[in-house]
């Protein structure tokens, strides 16, 4: 008898199969003496869609709102079917007597072949494989410690709950926004709230009044201090007089008086290990990565190279079963520019504290670290290479010491007026010894979402400085002053690392999900890039206004995403919460069918769709611009690009444009201006097949025969006479 392994991706069955010895390859498994490895191509079985219950809803219509079947049904996807029934043959093979469930190791990766044993009726023994890393070393000792599949049937219940709500949620008020509205709004159970926190933050911006302020500056020879009216205060003065008076008082003095002196040893223990979250923010701030970029890579890291270790995690912390294998992740890494700065740990026992090691804070995984892999840098592309060296560098400076300084602030005062200033004297570089020689040197972790430039003081901008030997009730001389106006800035827009880092704190999404939800929004025209910023549309200012209340707040969210992780602990109530998800889709709909406001498409272009009249839009999409017809029914589109004809400008012999007008296809030179008609000069319009001829006649792509187009030039010209 045999086990038949089930993994998620074809590359990953191909490493499990050569692990387990399997030699004999089919086109849609292998097998070998103990084991047949077959694999999903992703997902092979999803939910059904509306369609499938009722042919009805093939058309969007309000009044057939909201969909709730009394059962949610599964169906093979189409693209993947024939995998599908491979797998189906194998599950039905008398010789296998168990399944072995080897897909990621994490809700989705349980959904994948959950679904797929339910659709085939699986009634043998379940186990599962579940594993952090993709290494040789690491499927054996899985498969040794196989679990039983009944330890994850909480995860998959929560992964069902998750993927029904996220149908219901998503698919009504979709389709209601749509209908409704005759324009393709899309809203969802975490990407809604996620608009609506970056909405808030464009109400913010505008909201703001910028005001002038004024600093005063006294300089003391070496060293430079910022005025500040008592301690606390931020020395921001709001008026020009006042900083003007402040700086006529200390230079009249002519000398300053030390009036208190602290030194303080200052001790910055070494950044916590990546979770993906915090790797998709740092990544971003220091490679310009998006956190879809950071994923996709990731995963190569981990799946094809195997240098990483699970991907999806939300823990920052090891487990204590992994401190053996520490020194042999850093021996591995010690090559090239990390050469010298693991060797300098393995020569000594390495420092394992509760900040690197808590078994009370991993959840499914552990923190992102490197394997055991052997590392050949020069076979990773350039992208993967440098996420790599962030990875790297994260996990050697787990066993550095802490960044040690001695911090002394010093008060003077002057005619008066009391001027600060701060200089720090580094002791121990310690961990930050790691990003010496890095392009991304480390930088402190920050809250990004807290960036307002009306917030930052005086303080937090002077510079660190070297200052000279002091001692209270030393005097100085006073050697300028200076006033500077600056005003209060706005909020800073989110970037995708501090959008990741709103998220995360108000619970919407997980570490999984996050950047597919960024990446939706962006996809659907909602929120655009704009330079490093996130920005919403007008498509996506309309669409805040125009979905319900309730779906606009992270909190209701940030609560269900609560109740699916006890759902996975195995203490939620799956079916008591998808009572309460059908409850909300039901009134929501309600309240969108009683909605009286208008949307009015911010992106009408001057063209006109040549099937129904209707005002095109202009999208932006993958493939560049495009324009499109609003009517969902029409769906007429086409691209922005202007087709370039072999005809010539008379005056400048470039080539010309074809456009079409009211008076039907015409030539232009963008260059001179020069128009000149191509088709019905009586206002009709050309049809489809002569158009093409047109096409054909005057573009590069398809020239027509002479002969042909001259039939075609009197054909026109006796058309319009």
């Amino acid at each position: 008898m045999k086990s038949l392994v089930l993994a998620e991706k074809p590359s990953v069955a191909k490493e499990i199969a050569r692990v387990l010895g399997c030699t004999t390859k089919q086109k849609c498994y292998i097998e070998g003496p103990a084991y047949v490895v077959t694999w999903a191509l992703g997902h092979l079985v999803t939910l059904a869609e509306p369609e499938d219950y009722d042919g009805k809803y093939k058309t969007w219509n309000l009044e057939d709102l909201p969909l709730l079947p009394a059962k949610m049904n599964l169906k093979v996807l189409k693209e993947t079917s024939h995998q599908f029934r491979a797998v189906s043959q194998l599950f039905k093979r008398n010789d296998i007597n168990e399944l072995i469930i080897a897909t990621d190791a994490g809700r989705e990766g349980e959904l994948v072949a959950r679904w797929i044993m339910e659709l085939v009726h699986w009634r043998k023994p379940v186990k599962r494989l579940w594993i952090s890393s993709q290494t040789d070393g690491a499927i054996k000792d899985g498969f040794k410690r196989l679990k039983p599949g009944k330890d994850y049937e909480a995860l998959y219940a929560s992964a069902v709950c998750r993927a029904e709500a996220d149908w219901i949620i998503g698919l009504n008020m979709t389709r209601a926004l749509t209908s409704k509205y005759n324009a393709q709004l899309a809203a969802g159970r975490v990407q809604t709230p996620t608009l609506s926190m970056l909405m808030e933050r464009e109400r913010e911006i505008a909201d703001f009044q910028s005001q002038p302020y004024w600093t005063v500056q006294a300089g003391f020879g070496s060293f430079g201090a910022q005025w500040r009216e008592q301690d606390g205060h931020d020395g921001r003065a709001w008026k020009k007089e006042r900083a003007e008076e402040v700086a006529a008082k200390a230079i009249e003095a002519g000398s300053a008086k030390v009036v208190k002196l602290r030194t303080a040893e200052r001790s910055e223990p070494h950044p916590q290990a990546y979770d993906l979250t915090e790797l998709q923010r740092d990544a971003n701030r220091k490679l310009g990565f998006s956190a879809k970029q950071t994923s996709n890579v990731l995963q190569k890291l981990y799946e094809a190279h195997k240098l990483v270790t699970y991907p999806r995690t939300d823990s920052r912390y090891l487990s204590s079963d992994m401190v053996p294998t520490l020194k042999g992740r850093l021996e591995s890494v010690a090559v090239g520019p990390y050469a010298a700065l693991a060797r300098k740990l393995l020569r000594t026992p390495l420092s394992v504290t509760k900040r690197i090691v808590d078994d009370s804070k991993v959840t499914d995984h552990h923190a992102i670290i490197p394997t055991e892999q052997y590392v050949n840098l020069g076979a990773l592309t350039s992208d993967e290479r440098r996420l790599y060296d962030l990875i790297v560098r994260r996990f050697i400076a787990l066993f550095y010491g802490p960044y040690r300084s001695d911090e002394t602030s010093v008060t003077l005062e002057a005619g008066g007026q009391r001027f600060y200033a701060k200089g720090k004297t580094e002791k121990d570089k310690g961990w930050r010894e790691i990003y010496q020689d890095s392009h991304a040197s480390h930088q402190d972790d920050e809250d990004d979402d807290s960036d307002s430039g009306a917030s930052r003081t005086n303080e937090e901008r002077q510079q660190a400085q070297l200052l000279p030997t002091l001692a209270e009730g030393q005097t100085l001389p006073v050697k300028s002053t200076g006033v500077k106006e600056q005003r209060t800035l706005p909020p800073a827009r989110y970037t995708e690392a501090s959008l990741l880092t709103r998220m995360e704190k108000h619970g919407l999404g997980t570490p999984a999900t996050r950047a597919d939800i960024i990446e939706k929004l962006l996809s659907t025209d909602t929120i655009e890039r704009t330079r490093n910023s996130l920005v919403p549309t007008g498509k996506g200012k309309q669409l805040i206004e125009l979905v319900v209340e309730e779906l606009r707040s992270p909190e209701l969210t940030a609560k269900w995403e609560h109740e699916l992780e006890l759902i996975a602990k195995g203490k939620g109530d799956p079916a008591a919460f998808m009572r309460g998800i059908r409850q909300q889709a039901q009134k929501w709909i309600g309240e969108v069918k009683a909605e009286t406001k208008e949307y009015k498409p911010h992106n009408l272009s001057h063209s006109s769709c040549p099937e129904c009249g209707k005002r095109m839009l202009e999208v932006n999409g993958k493939r560049g611009k495009s324009l499109q017809c609003p009517d969902r029914e029409c769906g007429y589109r086409r691209s922005t690009e202007p087709i370039l004809l072999n005809k010539r400008c008379p005056q400048c012999h470039k080539k010309m444009e074809m456009h079409d007008g009211k008076a039907g296809k015409y030539a232009q030179c963008r260059r001179c201006n020069v128009i000149e008609m191509l088709g019905d000069k009586d206002g009709g319009r050309v049809n489809k097949r002569e158009q093409q001829k047109l096409i054909q006649q005057f573009s590069d792509n398809a020239p027509l025969t002479n002969s042909l187009a001259d039939k075609l030039k009197a054909a026109l010209e006796q058309k319009s006479d």
